[in-house]
C-alpha cells in the first residue's frame, strides 16, 4: 500500500463484497472491476488527467471528454475511450480525475483510484 494513501473500510468493504466478491483469478478480478465500472460509470463525462503516462499523449492539468470503456484493453489498467484532438483514443482510467460531481461516476473512478494506489494489480 502506498505510505499516502489512507485506509478506507467503506471502499474496502466494497471492493471486497461488491466488485471482486466471487474473483478466484486474476480474470476474474479483471472482469468484476470492468462489470462494476460498465455499471456505474455514467458517460460522458469530463475529467482531467492527473498524472503522466508514458503510453499516453495527455499532459497533466488537461481536460478530455470520456465517452465509454475500453473492455479490450484492460489486461494491466482499466481503460476508457476519450475524445482528443478529434480522434478516439483509449487511456487509462487511473491517469484521469472526474470533474463531473456525479456521486455514482464520482465514487466508481475513487474506487478505481484506491485499487491502483494501493499497489493491487490484476
Amino acid at each position: 500500500m502506498s505510505p499516502d494513501l489512507v485506509f478506507d473500510s467503506s471502499i474496502e468493504d466494497r471492493i471486497n463484497m461488491e466488485i471482486i466478491v466471487d474473483a478466484n483469478c486474476e480474470d476474474e478480478v479483471v472482469t468484476g472491476w470492468l462489470n462494476y465500472l460498465v455499471d456505474e460509470l455514467r458517460f460522458p463525462f469530463q475529467a482531467k488527467c492527473i498524472k503522466k503516462i508514458n503510453t499516453s499523449p495527455l499532459d497533466i492539468g488537461e481536460t478530455v471528454t470520456v465517452v465509454d470503456m475500453d473492455s479490450q484493453n484492460c489486461e494491466h489498467d482499466m481503460f476508457v475511450t476519450i475524445n482528443w484532438n478529434n480522434r478516439v483514443l483509449s487511456v487509462p482510467l487511473s491517469q484521469l480525475e472526474c470533474l463531473d460531481i456525479g456521486d455514482q461516476t464520482l465514487q466508481a473512478i475513487t474506487d478505481w483510484h484506491y485499487w491502483v494506489n494501493s499497489g493491487r494489480s490484476f
